[in-house]
């Protein structure tokens, strides 16, 4: 999914906003790294689709904010066994 950086940060941007998922989920589903999905939807992005950027940044405020809640369910699971 290398060749066009344009049209890979509307895909993730399109994935983000439908799944409501997180970075890490785009990142799993297209095979590239975190960092590059950071860059392309923070900094790509806005410079040739910013009505897409605006909708996926509120998503990406959403979970930063909530970000902490599913770090300590996840300990409890661990430690919780289930």
């Amino acid at each position: 999914m290398k060749g066009n950086m344009e049209q890979r940060a509307c895909e993730e941007a399109v994935y983000i906003i439908e799944s409501r998922g997180t970075v890490r989920d785009a990142a799993r589903k297209f095979g590239i790294s975190k960092s590059t999905v950071h860059k392309d939807i923070s900094q790509r992005l806005p410079l040739f689709n910013r009505s897409l950027y605006l909708q996926v940044k509120a998503i990406l405020e959403e979970n930063k904010a909530q970000r902490h809640i599913r770090g300590g369910l996840a300990t409890r699971r661990k430690y919780k066994g289930g």
